[in-house]
């Protein structure tokens, strides 16, 4: 069992893929097995596995509860009414539109009515389908009043949330998370959630994956203290709670569309659990200095292609800027990955307008992107007498794919639409120029 630490008004474990072991109440998880006859305190015992039961020993993720009442007490599933259509899982060209134009949204106003984290999800893009278990879906979300009375519950992939703005406290059957702006927050597939607002209205953005789970990068020649670390990644300690909750409801995202299931408890009775497969937190800024992006990898979802990514997290947080002789912002670039973009504070380095806390921007396979006209003229400006530099006050993300995305409808008619950011290149100018003037820089000038 690890050590609990302080995550943020709860106690937490700390790691990244260790089994943990938690408990409530003293003795609530078995001795020397995983499902006796009785359980410690009249408890049930409930697996929740992540992957096939015969994957392999290194990525075999599941864990145990005991609870008060199993999880399958619950009246049938009905489809939910209303629903939210905004809510994508299956790309293709009936849900969604292929479009290789660069793309911004500015940060979206808070909601005019009640609207809590699952109606006001909506999807911005995304690749493959749910159902084929391979892909992913960005979404965002929009939220002003706690989840009440229900739960969340994702059967299509796993969910990575980003705040902007506003805490988010999330309850678990593991526990609760504090997750904080700066912070994510990891839900595995078909892990039962409730989300509440403690600092009132909150938005961010939601990545999720079909059919595979978030790991660590790989270090390679980066050494042994090169990108996220285990330790800062925190889990929940076990917490639960007994009470009559009448008319309380499951609300199960499956195939994209939301049905609700009614039960009279809640689903957070978990006493004691055991495992590896839970959720977790990561609640530390990773600071590193150098402009390649791989190098500030967080997370990534693997394909069967070595080193190439389902779904990489990507951060941007305060660094040093030292390389000399060079162009330090992001170079201008096309990229047979696509990236998502998002912005949590402060400013991006490559774009001194137009990319604000709260919006996002999309640059599609092999569609050229880079720095926009201020931030290039800017730096060159400076030439090369600008000394070091630090970057503060920032934080920036990714959400990177091998997969190309398709754009929702929501997306592409949103209000939040920028439809003049192709305007920040447009100013651009050649700084074209030939010094010498021997007679052949004469004739190549002159076209000869």
């Amino acid at each position: 069992m690890a050590n609990p630490i302080d995550g943020g008004e709860f106690e937490c474990l700390s790691g990244f893929g260790n089994h943990f072991s938690s408990e409530a109440l003293a003795g609530a998880l078995p001795a020397a097995q995983n499902s006796p006859l009785v359980c410690p305190y009249g408890l049930y015992a409930e697996q929740i596995s992540g992957t096939s039961f015969t994957s392999p020993r290194n990525r075999n993720l599941f864990s145990w509860f005991y609870r008060i009442k199993p999880s399958v007490t619950h009246e049938p599933f009905k489809p939910r009414v209303p629903g939210n259509g905004r809510i994508l899982s299956e790309f293709n060209n009936s849900s969604s539109s292929a479009n290789p134009t660069q793309l911004r949204w500015k940060p979206m106003d808070a909601p005019d009515s009640p609207m809590d984290f699952i109606d006001g999800l909506s999807t911005m893009c995304g690749s493959g389908s749910s159902f084929m278990r391979h892909g992913y879906a960005i979404h965002m979300y929009n939220a002003n009043k706690s989840m009440d009375n229900c739960a969340f519950c994702n059967a299509d992939g796993d969910f990575l949330i980003v705040p902007q703005q506003g805490r988010l406290l999330i309850t678990t059957e593991c526990g609760r998370l504090k997750v904080s702006p700066g912070e994510i927050a990891i839900i595995p597939h078909g892990f039962r959630f409730s989300v509440n607002l403690p600092d009132g209205p909150s938005r961010g953005y939601v990545a999720e994956i079909f059919g595979t789970h978030f790991q660590l990068p790989d270090l390679g020649p980066i050494g042994a203290n090169g990108l996220a670390s285990p330790r800062d990644f925190l889990v929940p300690s076990a917490w639960f709670e007994d009470k009559s909750y009448p008319g309380y409801t499951i609300v199960q995202k499956f195939g994209g569309e939301l049905f609700d299931a009614v039960q009279d408890f809640s689903p957070f009775n978990v006493v004691a659990w055991h495992g590896n497969y839970v959720p977790y937190k990561g609640h530390n800024s990773f600071l590193f200095d150098h402009s390649d992006p791989s190098i500030n990898t967080v997370l990534t979802a693997p394909t069967d292609k070595p080193g190439v990514a389902l779904l990489d997290f990507v951060i941007f947080p305060p660094r040093w800027l030292v390389a000399e002789h060079t162009f330090r912002p992001p170079y201008y670039h096309r990229n047979c990955m696509s990236e998502f973009m998002g912005l949590i504070h402060g400013g991006y380095e490559a774009k001194a307008d137009g990319f604000l806390p709260g919006g996002a921007s999309l640059h599609n396979c092999m569609t050229p992107h880079g720095p926009d006209t201020k931030s290039y003229e800017a730096t060159i400006a400076r030439g090369n007498d600008g000394g070091p530099c630090k970057i503060t006050d920032t934080m920036a993300f990714m959400f990177e794919s091998s997969l190309i995305p398709r754009i929702s409808q929501w997306a592409l008619e949103s209000p939040f639409l920028d439809q003049d950011y192709y305007q920040c290149w447009i100013g651009l100018k050649s700084h074209f120029t030939v010094t010498e003037t021997s007679p052949e820089n004469t004739n190549l000038r002159n076209g000869q």
